[in-house]
């Protein structure tokens, strides 16, 4: 049951170490506070090793690069391997600049990952496609990514998300669609980030298939964006009420409205 990958979270908390970007670093914290798990923010160079030994997970996010992260994101990303934690990578931008683009790709050579979750033109521009972005907004549909995220998750071994008006998930042979979510998450800063960390509380948890997980943790983000739309009709609110949805809905409540189709890709 999707609900149960929630119930895990909040009976575990789960320490989920981030590298993320300076604009989200505050909100995701929250929000995997709100989830019922521990984040912690570490990003130098001198004690990435350390916190990838103890977490439950690793999230990865490019959003605010400098070059001293990439390193730290990589040496983060193979003491993750080395222990067997799951290593969630948010290639924010791939394809708006060569920095960015180099640098998720750079990543993924050297760490394996165990989801890449990205947007359309993200998901296009790191499997080499053509593709170019709006800063960090997409310029391409999901459906535009989904021989690429096929082709990506056979070559790397990991699972591909793309995320939009409706996400896919799929790990090249099995595909899921999750169709939970609202208009107004676009309107607020961050929510591909947070979707990202909020993957990396349910895998940090979860047994077996990364597949599920992953399409659960999407549709659970999906839901709270749907909720929060009950209460808050504009992004300043909204954002709050993100949170609280984050912290009120149920496991139950979750396996009931998730959204979530088996799709032949």
């Amino acid at each position: 049951m999707t609900g149960d990958y929630l119930a895990k979270v909040r009976q575990n908390s789960p320490l989920v170490h981030n590298i993320t970007n300076y604009v989200v670093m505050n909100y995701t914290a929250n929000a995997l506070l709100s989830a019922g798990a521990s984040p912690v923010m570490a990003h130098s160079i001198d004690e990435v090793t350390d916190m990838a030994g103890i977490a439950g997970s690793l999230v990865l996010n490019i959003g605010t690069l400098e070059e001293a992260w990439i390193a730290s994101m990589i040496k983060a990303g193979q003491a993750a391997n080395a222990n067997r934690t799951p290593v969630i990578l948010d290639p924010v931008g791939a394809g708006a600049t060569v920095l960015r683009t180099n640098a998720a790709k750079d990543i993924v050579n050297k760490v394996k990952v165990t989801v890449v979750r990205g947007n359309a033109s993200e998901i296009l521009a790191l499997g080499d496609q053509a593709a170019t972005t709006k800063g960090v907004d997409a310029t391409h549909g999901v459906e535009r990514a989904v021989e690429t995220a096929r082709n990506m998750a056979d070559q790397l071994g990991c699972i591909v998300a793309i995320t939009g008006p409706e996400d896919l998930v799929t790990d090249g042979e099995r595909a899921f669609k999750i169709q939970n979510g609202h208009v107004l998450m676009g309107r607020v800063t961050g929510t591909g980030c947070t979707a990202t960390a909020i993957m990396g509380a349910f895998l940090a948890t979860a047994t077996g298939d990364p597949l599920n997980a992953s399409a659960a943790a999407l549709a659970y983000w999906g839901r709270c964006g749907e909720v929060a739309a009950q209460t808050a009709k504009a992004p300043g609110s909204y954002m709050i009420a993100l949170l609280d949805a984050l912290y009120t809905i149920s496991p139950e409540q979750l396996s009931a409205d998730a959204k979530i189709e088996k799709v032949t890709l």
